[in-house]
């Protein structure tokens, strides 16, 4: 199981992530915690790329979240699952407020505030990088599974589906 979970930024891929990891107990990366540092600074995108390449060399099974479309399409080679949270704007919206001040495992600092800047990534992301999302899932549709979710409901539904059926069955 090679995972990836993209989506708009506060659809919840790291929530959705750290569900499917306790269900199928395989290794979690969070590209925030790989591409940033405690202090907010980011390490190059080549270095990037070289930690992503390792997680694929060591690892048999792994689940990878967030988007980072300089990354996207190598992590979609890799990969054999796509999970696409493709839910509403004002979901997302919702759920980047609803973490500001919370400590969190897959950022390496605390929100102080939803600022404008990434408040306009979101708003963007259905116009900007969603088409090219899909067009990547359209190229490689015929050797991943690919589940695509349109709301939380969805998401829920479908790990405890997963819990039902065990943790050593396949998704």
């Amino acid at each position: 199981m090679k995972i990836i979970v993209i989506g708009c930024p506060g659809s919840g891929k790291s929530f959705f992530s750290q569900k499917l990891n306790k269900v199928l107990n395989i290794s979690l990366f969070h590209l925030d915690m790989l591409y940033h540092n405690e202090d907010g600074t980011h390490i190059s995108k080549e270095e990037l790329e070289e930690k992503l390449k390792k997680i694929f060399k060591e690892n048999e099974k792994w689940i990878i979240d967030g988007n980072y479309q300089r990354t996207l399409e190598m992590r979609i080679e890799e990969c054999d699952t796509i999970f696409l949270l493709d839910y509403p704007i004002e979901v997302c919206l919702a759920g980047a407020e609803s973490r500001v001040g919370k400590k969190r495992e897959d950022l390496p600092w605390v929100e102080e505030k939803l600022d404008d800047e990434f408040k306009q990534v979101i708003l963007n992301f259905s116009k900007e990088k969603l088409p090219h999302i899909y067009e990547l899932i359209e190229k490689y549709k015929d050797n991943k599974k690919i589940v695509i979710f349109k709301s939380r409901e969805e998401a829920e539904e479908y790990i405890s589906k997963v819990k039902r059926q065990g943790e050593s069955k396949k998704l």
